[in-house]
Parts: C-alpha cells; sequence; structure tokens
C-alpha cells in the first residue's frame, strides 16, 4: 500500500535555468507525476509525445495551449497556423483546465507581459526526470550543448518539432 501525498503550492525544486518547479521529486509516488510550471512571457516550442498525455490546470495567467497538427508553421511557431483538422488554440484563464492526449502535437505560449502559473500532470512518468536534466544541462555555464538536449528528449519520449523556446509571442 503507498501513503498519500500532498502537494503543497510552491515549495518544489526549481529547475536551473528554467521557469520550471516540480513538486514532487524522485522516490515519491510517480503514476502520476506533479510538476508546477511558471511560465514566463514567450513560447515553448511544439513537441509530442508518444506515450504520454498531460493535465494542466491554470492557476495565473492566460496561457495558450496550441494542441493540434497545423497545416503549416509560421516563423517556427504554431501561432497564427492553420489546423489541419479544425481544431483551435485552447485559452484558458485562472481555474481553467487542458487535456493533451498522447502523440498529440503541443506546445504553450504566455503572450501576457506577466508569468502564467499551472500545475501539471503527466503519464506514465517520464516528465520530469526529463525535466531535471533538461534543467541541469541549462543551467550549466556557457551555451546548452543541443545534442545532449536532443539525447534527453529523446530518451524521456519527447520529439521537439519547433525551435524550444521561440520567444515573445
Amino acid at each position: 500500500m503507498t501513503d498519500g501525498l500532498l502537494l503543497r503550492a510552491g515549495p518544489g525544486r526549481r529547475i536551473q535555468g528554467a521557469a520550471m518547479t516540480p513538486t514532487v521529486g524522485a522516490g515519491q509516488p510517480q503514476a502520476w507525476p506533479a510538476f508546477e510550471a511558471e511560465a514566463a512571457p514567450g513560447y515553448v516550442g511544439a513537441h509530442l509525445h508518444n506515450e504520454a498525455g498531460e493535465l494542466c490546470h491554470i492557476l495565473d495567467g492566460e496561457p495558450d495551449r496550441p494542441a493540434f497538427e497545423p497545416l503549416a508553421t509560421t516563423a517556427g511557431t504554431w501561432r497564427g497556423g492553420e489546423p489541419a483538422g479544425g481544431a483551435r488554440v485552447l485559452r484558458g484563464g485562472p481555474g481553467a483546465a487542458t487535456v493533451v492526449p498522447a502523440r498529440s502535437p503541443h506546445a504553450f505560449a504566455n503572450p501576457a507581459t506577466t508569468p502564467a502559473r499551472m500545475p501539471f500532470l503527466a503519464s506514465p512518468p517520464r516528465h520530469q526526470d526529463y525535466l531535471d536534466q533538461t534543467g541541469e544541462l541549462i543551467g550549466r555555464a556557457g551555451p546548452p550543448d543541443p545534442a545532449a538536449i536532443a539525447e534527453a528528449r529523446a530518451r524521456h519520449d519527447i520529439q521537439q518539432l519547433t525551435p524550444m523556446i521561440v520567444g515573445r509571442p
């Protein structure tokens, strides 16, 4: 039998060089690893997970969650792109939640001038280990090693489809 776990707001490990704050660490139950993301204004590139789905609950801000395959990209992003299947960008404010199933290309953008704050659940587990490894790579002195980041993505079921961080949407 496994004990329950309380996820308190904010006290998780901040990942060096990234605006992600995991709230459940290694050694905790990981059937649904949870982490909190504080998303600075900007765009996080499109990617997909073949096995993992994500649930995101918005606490602060109004981030966009493009979760579709576009007919074409616009300057390396999906913003302004036309969706192949008629889907639209999901925009939610505080209290809203977005669900992205496995094998669904997705990204997120924060078009505001202030950070957005969102807890995430991902299943099956892997994403938190990826965030830890990527944070370590980004937090090192000098520019990040693209080959090492690509290898971490591949190891953790993340296929990057557009540049990782594009900047202001």
